[in-house]
């Protein structure tokens, strides 16, 4: 009788920690889905999320995920789906890789019928680059973007560049000179990329002098930059934010299910 009742906790424990969960996963999923398609028919776009949060993996271990080269490969695909129609992309992640973000706003800049980039939450580093790719940027009016300086070895660039100033290169070592060469160059890297970004909206002079201030290393890297901030450096920033937007975040939440139901009441 024992044994058959540690057998059971243990089954109900492997459960817990792997089916239950990917039963839920896919059924939020399912549920994204569904409100994507009510999304695109009242909007007449094509609605893509990248939506990156700690998800609980196999036997609880949390997953954090970031802009990575699968996500490129996946944006390429979906912005070429998207054929003519206007991209609204639900954006919430803490960044990531630099290739891959600059490889996923070069194909959403080139998308000639125009993006609108949504930031219910946050959009900071790699993600605010792909937001400067966007005609508009709609947030929350507590919602934030960041910085986009370099990180080289977890570290910012500035610091790097920032020793140097301080230090007679005698006094440091020959790996900080080369580290510091390489934060020069991305950092320059970084700086043209956002310039080029962001020219057809502010103009050639407002353009690099918008992106040298995010690219410098003025801020700490998760420094954060709210709407108002935003708008006096001239992005094309509004808080006019459609609340339906917000239930693409999480729809196992209650406040994300209640935004559902207004939808579906709005729709009777």
């Amino acid at each position: 009788m024992i044994q058959n009742l540690q057998n059971l906790i243990w089954l109900w424990a492997i459960l817990g920690f792997t089916i239950f969960p990917a039963v839920k996963a896919f059924y939020t999923q399912v549920r994204r889905q569904m409100l994507i398609a009510q999304i695109e028919k009242t909007r007449g776009s094509k609605v893509i999320t990248m939506i990156h949060r700690q998800d609980a993996g196999i036997l609880g271990a949390l997953m954090v995920k970031m802009i990575d080269l699968d996500d490129s490969e996946k944006m390429m695909q979906l912005v070429r789906d998207a054929g003519d129609k206007p991209i609204d992309l639900v954006l919430h992640t803490p960044g990531g890789l630099v290739i891959a973000a600059e490889q996923i706003t070069r194909v959403l800049h080139a998308h000639k019928p125009g993006v609108t980039v949504i930031v219910p939450q946050y959009a900071m580093s790699g993600g605010t680059m792909l937001c400067l790719a966007a005609g508009q940027i709609l947030m929350d009016a507590n919602a934030m973007l960041g910085p986009i300086d370099p990180q080289l070895n977890n570290y910012p660039a500035s610091g790097y560049m920032k020793v140097l100033q301080l230090k007679d290169k005698n006094a440091v070592s020959d790996e900080t000179i080369m580290m510091a060469d390489m934060a020069a160059k991305a950092t320059k890297q970084v700086q043209a990329m956002a310039e080029a970004l962001l020219k057809d909206k502010l103009g050639d002079e407002k353009a690099a002098q918008v992106s040298t201030i995010l690219s410098e290393g003025r801020w700490t890297h998760d420094y954060p930059l709210h709407y108002e901030q935003l708008r006096d450096l001239g992005l094309p920033v509004s808080t006019d934010i459609p609340p339906v937007f917000v239930a693409l975040l999480g729809l196992s939440s209650p406040a994300s299910t209640k935004v559902m139901r207004k939808v579906a009441a709005a729709k009777k």
